[in-house]
């Protein structure tokens, strides 16, 4: 995949939300200048625009070193956080005041962050925290408090979030 092919994978999903291409153009360019290390260094400069663009002003943590994979759709780009370590697989939508990342243990440690599979749909004001995998073709609906793994073809719901098989196990599109 060349360079323009790699910031653009996004575009068209997106289509008819300019802040949330904006978001993921900004996004897809300083993920590219993270993971190759010759731009890394070149790119320095940009990471921090980067940063400052897009979690000062768009109120967005995407880190620039998080796994995305293509097609990434995200609507009312607002209050979103994740931690570097999340995985996010391809043909997945997030929405507004949504959480994605670890949490305290007992001992006083952190746990990994999730690994979500492809064709997730997450609704708003959702939290995911833990070493869990949403697998994939899941809905997670708005509000769901998601600590347990989740089975591909569920929908999740409630706090905490409980999965419950899809009838309908056609992909999400």
């Amino acid at each position: 995949m060349n360079f323009f092919e790699f910031i653009f994978q996004d575009w068209r999903v997106n289509k008819g939300n300019v802040k949330g291409r904006i978001i993921l153009l900004l996004f897809r360019i300083a993920n590219f200048c993270s993971t190759r290390k010759i731009y890394y260094y070149i790119g320095f400069i940009y990471l921090l625009f980067y940063r400052i663009l897009v979690e000062w002003f768009f109120s967005i943590e995407i880190p620039w070193n998080v796994k995305i994979g293509k097609n990434l759709s995200l609507f009312h780009g607002q209050a979103l956080v994740m931690t570097n370590q999340v995985v996010i697989g391809h043909n997945c939508t997030l929405r507004q005041s949504t959480t994605i990342g670890n949490k305290q243990l007992a001992n006083g440690n952190y746990s990994t962050s999730p690994i979500i599979g492809n064709y997730v749909d997450i609704g708003s004001n959702v939290c995911i925290i833990g070493s869990i995998t949403i697998n994939d073709n899941v809905l997670i609906g708005s509000g769901a408090i998601v600590v347990k793994d989740v089975p591909p073809y569920s929908t999740v719901t409630g706090n905490p979030g409980i999965a419950k098989p899809r009838k309908d196990t056609t992909p999400i599109v």
